[in-house]
């Protein structure tokens, strides 16, 4: 009897011991519960898209990143947590220290750890301590396409962002959409497993397949990293293309960045000066002017002009680099010695009206569409602004800024039949196993076949009969001109500081590749055609070889 006694006892406490949790939870908190209380959700984080040149060569990957958490109610020993942790962070025990809130339950101590960052925090046997496993951006040639990738850096809310070129131009489609995990719990936060299980699986972003050539991307950098200190170069930029279709093969910008160390770096750094520095072209330009004046038919293929002394300009005088004048000379000549005075005559027969609307066509003083993020359009002064000197200037390329992309933009229209072509890189975007193509885009017919082809054959002159004897590679037939621009400084121009560039194309007959070179401020010489020149046939010697394309017998 006795045992029936204590066992309904037992019984009757249990009872009112449920009751009275019951009457807690839903008379006294009723007001604080709803059904939201009862469903946790998780976000499921997709997977960056990645990116890949145009033989699927890896330029950007993802690596697995983690999430370092701390639960506070589990902390036994506060200052043995902070010490072991540091020995493996290195952030500072004040730090963490800042970090761990005893109000919450979790609380985030630092994201982007690595494999080998978590197996040390691991051994350390921490109950408190546990990861998120996400994915953070890998670069596996590190700064070999830094200003052309751009970067993967964080939001004002802490999330995933790109920043700069394909990273930032792309970034909707490079993110992708994330799910979520929805589960039901009980009021002690365990899980009811025949209440409510769904999940949403993420979306993962997009991979892109560019037009760029990884191996031509090597080679350009490697050369013009030796040219710079060669030349004693403060900057330099290259850019390659396919000119019948302005597909761009390589980039670089140097000096350069470690993308994935990104915030290492000064701001400064992060803009791609291929598309968002202006600079004056100098004598690059002058073949565009001339192709301008043939297609108006102000001047032909075989005029001439007398080429006694300077120009006189209102109160400015126009001579030529060296001060020397040759008398009769064709305008193939007067592309082949670069001849200021023989410019503004051009430019004369030519026309102020024309010499805007050429400028115009060839896209100057707007943005050529590349799909890159940070393009400035250049400037172009309003019509009315314009002055003598200033129509005399521009046909030598003084006066007007442009971005080095709208040039070989321009160039590579007047050498490959006339058509102005929109630069791209994205070659494809790769989304559940569907691909997309991005097709070449002709924007307009700046000259006809017949003045580009009559451009291409004076340009080749140009190489072969210039003022400086080149080391081009012997047996082919290469097109291209040189230019020096002095650097405009608070209004005035600095003799001793000049922009360096050639542009050139080769085989002259089909043309494979063009390229654009530039040296800011060389020291050695400031001469394009002593420092940029050399430069530029460098690389084409690479590029034939790498194409395969035999020399002529």
């Amino acid at each position: 009897m006795t045992k029936i006694k204590s066992l309904f006892l037992l019984f009757i406490v249990s009872f009112l011991l449920i009751v009275y949790r019951l009457f807690i939870f839903q008379v006294l908190k009723k007001s604080n519960i709803s059904p939201n209380n009862y469903l946790q959700t998780k976000k499921i984080m997709p997977e960056r898209g990645r990116l890949y040149d145009r033989n699927m060569k890896p330029l950007v990957l993802n690596q697995n990143s983690y999430l370092l958490f701390v639960e506070p109610k589990k902390v036994s020993d506060k200052k043995e947590l902070i010490e072991k942790l540091d020995k493996v962070l290195k952030i500072g025990a004040a730090t963490i220290e800042a970090k761990i809130d005893f109000s919450k339950d979790w609380v985030a101590i630092r994201s982007g750890l690595d494999d080998e960052q978590k197996r040390n925090i691991d051994k350390l046997n921490l109950k408190a301590v546990g990861f998120e496993q996400g994915t953070k951006r890998y670069y596996p040639e590190a700064s070999l396409s830094a200003h052309l990738a751009g970067f993967v850096g964080k939001n004002e809310k802490s999330e995933d962002i790109g920043y700069f070129g394909i990273e930032g131009f792309y970034d909707k489609d490079l993110i992708g959409m994330p799910g979520f995990f929805q589960t039901e719990r009980d009021l002690m936060n365990r899980p009811i497993f025949i209440g409510t299980q769904e999940k949403f699986n993420a979306e993962d972003g997009r991979d892109l397949v560019l037009t760029i050539d990884k191996s031509i991307q090597e080679i350009v950098k490697r050369k013009l990293n030796s040219s710079m200190q060669k030349y004693e170069s403060k900057q330099g930029y290259v850019i390659v293309a396919n000119p019948k279709t302005m597909e761009i093969l390589a980039l670089v910008c140097l000096p350069d960045y470690d993308p994935g160390n990104y915030f290492l770096y000064s701001e400064e750094i992060f803009k791609n000066p291929a598309i968002s520095e202006v600079y004056e072209p100098g004598s690059t330009f002058k073949p565009l002017i001339v192709a301008a004046a043939l297609e108006e038919k102000r001047i032909k293929a075989d005029s001439f002009y007398q080429e006694t002394g300077p120009v006189t300009i209102g109160e400015y005088s126009i001579k030529t680099w060296n001060d020397k004048y040759e008398g009769k000379i064709s305008i193939t000549r007067l592309l082949e010695k670069s001849s200021n005075v023989g410019m503004v005559y051009i430019g004369e027969k030519l026309g102020n009206k024309n010499i805007i609307k050429y400028l115009d066509k060839y896209g100057f003083g707007q943005f050529t569409g590349i799909d890159l993020q940070g393009e400035t359009s250049g400037y172009i002064r309003q019509d009315d602004q314009w002055y003598p000197i200033d129509y005399a200037t521009v046909t030598f390329g003084q006066g007007i800024a442009v971005t080095p992309i709208q040039m070989l933009k321009a160039f590579a229209g007047v050498i490959n039949g006339g058509k102005l072509l929109q630069p791209f890189i994205v070659k494809k975007i790769i989304a559940n196993g569907k691909e997309k193509e991005f097709k070449p885009k002709i924007q307009e017919q700046i000259v006809s076949r017949q003045v580009s082809e009559v451009i291409k054959k004076m340009l080749v002159s140009t190489v072969e009969n210039g003022e400086i004897k080149w080391a081009a590679p012997k047996g082919y037939v290469i097109g291209g001109k040189t230019g020096t621009a002095q650097i405009a400084i608070k209004g005035h121009y600095d003799p001793t500081k000049t922009i360096a560039s050639f542009i050139g194309f080769a085989p002259a007959e089909e043309p494979k590749f063009i390229a654009l070179v530039i040296l800011k401020e060389p020291g050695s010489s400031q001469w394009g055609s002593e420092t940029a020149a050399p430069l530029f046939f460098d690389i084409a010697k690479e590029l034939l070889m790498y194409y395969n394309i035999a020399p002529q017998q």
